[in-house]
């Protein structure tokens, strides 16, 4: 059973009878702080239209206000440090920072901050919301599968989800790329973006 509860089998059953609440998933109701050192926000892009290049962002912060009985009162909030771009390479990391790309000195931050929640059947839930990049807003679906739910050994209760989506750089104004001789550019349009996230419950 997903981590939001789901409507009644009949019209009968919510017409005559409360809404009955699953109490494992009543109990994950509340709010959660992503914990960033067990989770991953990444990226891949296509590179020389011949591979693929991939990417994380090291360091960010969020929340996750969770309503085990009504999933449209969730929310979820990311702030992600743009400086904290890493491909593995020292040369590629600072060209995403400068000015030709992200920006990083005028606009340290990529935030999304969700609009709305919805379960899509099982564990999958898709997550829309507001993607800042640089001074660009623009509307995001992420789909996402709830993972479950655990107590840590420093009792921590946790849950995770893991998911993704794919965005056109360029609707974001990160439009600069390369002309290859043999035909096509040196990087991609589209960037697929991954997110692994274990999120631990605030105390009562």
């Amino acid at each position: 059973m997903g981590i939001f509860s789901r409507k009644s089998d009949t019209a009968t059953a919510v017409a005559t009878l409360p809404a009955q609440v699953d109490p494992a998933l009543a109990a994950l109701t509340g709010e959660y702080t992503i914990d960033p050192a067990h989770s991953s926000i990444g990226f891949t892009v296509r590179h020389a239209m011949v591979t693929n290049v991939r990417g994380t962002f090291g360091s960010h912060e969020g929340t996750l206000k969770l309503d085990g009985s009504e999933p449209a009162n969730s929310t979820a909030s990311i702030d992600v440090d743009i400086a904290s771009v890493d491909t593995g390479i020292a040369d590629r990391d600072g060209h995403l920072r400068s000015g030709d790309f992200f920006d990083a000195e005028a606009f340290p931050k990529m935030t999304f901050r969700s609009t709305r929640i919805e379960q899509l059947g099982g564990e999958a839930y898709r997550i829309t919301g507001d993607l800042t990049i640089k001074d660009v807003t623009r509307p995001l679906a992420i789909d996402l599968e709830f993972q479950g739910s655990a107590t840590d050994v420093y009792g921590n209760e946790r849950v995770g989800f893991e998911g993704g989506t794919e965005i056109l750089r360029s609707d974001w104004g990160l439009t600069w790329n390369a002309a290859l001789e043999a035909g096509g550019v040196m990087v991609s349009d589209k960037v697929k973006l991954t997110f692994d996230i274990s999120a631990i419950k605030a105390a009562a």
